[in-house]
């Protein structure tokens, strides 16, 4: 588990195919990363398990399933990515509960300037935007942001200096992808919905909340 706030940026150094999955060696531009192998890394928000070390680059694995959900599979020799290691249980959350499963690919659709901030607007699938609500929680590449307009098939997210020039995200220009994470409680929410038969409606109205009140939640 992680929490969003990014460590420091990776280059990747190398890229090996093996069969469906890749290879991947990233150095970081930390001068000192220590990670121990079998520790869990977030990779521009996908969780890989590093493997080994050598020569201050970091080796994963990224299986079928995970290229075919995320931009990793995209990723050229020379590209940058974003790292956070796991989080530790003493430390402070200062972003939201991010797990590293990345729900789906989303395409940066235009960037407009609100004073020092950058506004970006994200368009994604309406099956994951269901899980998107303004002021709520997002993962984009990994970096925790909050939504500050929500739409059918699209979200805004406010960036400030500080996360354009820590992170990847000011390499980014329209019509780049970027791997998206809704927020965990958003699916569990969602799938309590399901199974209880309240629609989006009931949601929006407050009756889903009813529901769960009396079923003890």
């Amino acid at each position: 588990m992680f929490t969003g706030i990014i460590e420091t940026t990776g280059t990747i150094r190398e890229i090996n195919v093996r069969g469906p999955s890749i290879r991947l060696g990233v150095a970081p531009a930390a001068a000192e990363y220590s990670c121990a192998a079998g520790a869990s890394v977030s990779v521009d928000g996908t969780c890989l398990t590093l493997e080994s070390s050598r020569g201050g680059i970091l080796y994963f694995t990224a299986v079928k399933e995970t290229l075919s959900r995320t931009t990793l599979g995209a990723r050229h020799v020379g590209d940058t990515v974003n790292l956070e290691r796991a989080l530790l249980l003493a430390g402070r959350l200062d972003g939201h509960f991010v797990l590293g499963h990345v729900d789906a690919v989303g395409t940066i659709a235009s960037d407009t300037s609100d004073g020092i901030a950058l506004v970006r607007t994200i368009r994604i699938s309406p099956e994951i935007a269901r899980f998107c609500a303004e002021k709520g929680s997002v993962a984009l590449d990994g970096i925790s942001l909050t939504i500050t307009r929500a739409a059918a098939a699209e979200f805004d997210v406010s960036l400030v200096p500080f996360t354009l020039e820590k992170t990847t995200m000011t390499r980014k220009r329209p019509g780049d992808t970027v791997n998206v994470e809704c927020d965990v409680l958003a699916r569990y929410l969602a799938r309590l919905a399901e199974a209880s038969g309240t629609n989006h409606a009931d949601v929006a109205s407050g009756t889903l909340l009813d529901s769960l009140e009396r079923s003890g939640f």
